[in-house]
């Protein structure tokens, strides 16, 4: 019995969209489950014990039809018991039309039902018990399922035994003494959307280091070394002692090792977050005004703080829908001061760093 995840885009829907994987095993121990994916997000998915295989949706499929169109022959001749489409974008609603399989699942859209053998209304009102991005991906397995779903909710990042000792001896040369913790600070998010401002981010570091003794590493790309340094600049001289601006993995698959060998990741929420989440790193992230925090967030996991404008001024975000929210992103972040969030910060630095 064979089963087709789809799940391209970013990295925190693919981690998402694992637990759909596991849920296969644990409901089909016999299962073959194979998972498409963009190869950037390849790093999260290996050694992934709940996917047989992963087929790659490379580059070359999106800017040549005639490829495309030869990938989707080639899937047709694959014979699945369920197809579930957690994409849901033309891309796989494309690939579910051509494949061959008892089940097709999707979520509701009107114009895409006709592809699908079943399709799922979206849950859009978090509760806080799971995040509603991994509620409505185990949604999908209902159709399938001839009774109440067992679900497993936390998405799960796989390291081989020598990736973390690489790791851990890596790190060993930039702390001052054994004992100091290390903190992930995600300083960037992925777009201008979702970054927290600059000043501010540098006002959470200072106060870190004002109450504990960390290593802190920025996690960013070599083209956004500029706005990396940047930050540092506006940090004040101690926590500028404890920043290491310069040591970062040199791969995907490297950071999430060193991230494994972290104590905490703190900064604006991403794919770096879901990451950290996924192996276990406690984290504490602050959500851009236009995301919904019970998306990607749950309150009964107390490893983990999520920080949101609606925490404390809900009645800013209430009449705005999600397009006026990104027009006036830069004074409702404004709105989002340090000091708002200092003593659950503080708490959480009590918990996990000292």
């Amino acid at each position: 019995m064979k089963f087709l995840v789809i799940q391209q885009k970013m990295i925190g829907d693919v981690l998402a969209s694992t637990v759909i994987c596991e849920s296969i095993k644990y409901h089909f121990p016999d299962a073959l489950v194979h998972f498409v994916a963009y190869e950037n997000t390849l790093p999260v998915l290996l050694n992934n014990p709940h996917i047989d295989k992963v087929i790659i949706f490379g580059n070359e499929l999106r800017e040549s039809k005639w490829a495309f169109y030869k990938f989707l022959k080639s899937l047709g001749k694959e014979k699945y018991f369920a197809v579930i489409d957690a994409y849901g974008k033309l891309e796989s609603n494309l690939i579910s039309l051509f494949t061959t399989s008892k089940y097709k699942i999707s979520h509701y859209k009107s114009y895409t039902r006709w592809i699908y053998t079943h399709t799922v209304v979206e849950n859009l009102n978090p509760d806080g018990r799971i995040p509603l991005a991994i509620e409505n991906r185990l949604a999908l397995l209902q159709p399938i399922l001839d009774r109440p779903g067992n679900f497993l909710t936390s998405p799960k990042i796989f390291l081989k035994e020598s990736e973390i000792r690489e790791a851990s001896e890596s790190v060993k040369s930039i702390k001052n003494h054994p004992d100091q913790k290390l903190i992930m600070i995600g300083i960037l998010g992925s777009s201008g959307l979702k970054t927290y401002p600059p000043k501010y981010i540098a006002e959470v570091l200072n106060i870190i280091c004002d109450q504990v003794d960390a290593k802190l590493l920025f996690n960013y790309i070599p083209s956004q070394k500029e706005e990396a340094q940047a930050i540092y600049n506006k940090c004040n001289e101690k926590t500028k002692a404890q920043i290491d601006l310069d040591f970062y993995a040199s791969s995907l698959r490297k950071f999430i090792a060193l991230l494994s060998q972290c104590n905490a990741l703190i900064g604006n929420e991403g794919g770096a977050v879901n990451m950290a989440k996924a192996l276990g790193v406690p984290t504490f992230c602050i959500f851009s005004p236009f995301i919904i925090k019970g998306a990607w967030h749950s309150e009964n996991k107390s490893l983990h703080y999520g920080i949101h404008l609606s925490d404390y001024y809900p009645q800013k975000l209430e009449k705005m829908d999600n397009k006026e929210i990104k027009r006036n992103i830069v004074a409702l972040y404004a709105s989002l001061e340090p000091k708002l969030f200092k003593e659950p910060l503080l708490e959480f630095l009590k918990k996990y760093c000292q």
